[in-house]
């Protein structure tokens, strides 16, 4: 087997798939949205960080929603949601950016550690709770 040792690794960073998994999983939606569109925006993929936006911040919604429109008789533990959309959005990375992911490896490329993903996650989850309680606030204020 031989290598060419003439290829050049890529000058960028990526977000491993897991460490998009425990960021999502600690910061929540937002934080998925802003890992998985940074890798977008590394691998030059700029028309799929608008969609990833979009899609992020619809899913933000729909998630927030559920979580607070469900009775709080209902005995679902708390870690089920966090649970349930970072093992979604693992599976979502793997099937979109598997293979670049991949291949950036193969190509010694470099990626970001798993603790900055958790930086990152835990702003966006400040971010997530700030807009869980001014929401709560408001709907407060109209009953």
């Amino acid at each position: 087997m031989t290598e060419d040792i003439l290829v050049a690794p890529p000058e960028f960073k990526l977000y491993k798939d897991r460490g998009i998994y425990i960021g999502t999983f600690i910061g929540g939606p937002l934080t998925a949205g802003y890992l998985i569109a940074e890798n977008y925006k590394r691998l030059g993929e700029k028309g799929k960080v608008w969609k990833t936006w979009v899609i992020t911040v619809l899913c933000t919604i729909l998630i927030f929603s559920v979580a607070i429109l469900t009775p709080s008789s209902t005995r679902i533990p708390g870690y089920i949601f966090p649970l349930l959309y970072a093992a979604f959005t693992s599976l979502l990375v793997r099937r979109l950016q598997g293979d670049r992911i991949k291949a950036h490896a193969r190509n010694h490329g470099e990626f970001y550690t798993t603790w900055r993903a958790v930086v990152v996650s835990l702003i966006f989850g400040a971010i997530s709770l700030g807009i869980i309680l001014l929401i709560l606030t408001f709907a407060d204020l109209t009953t």
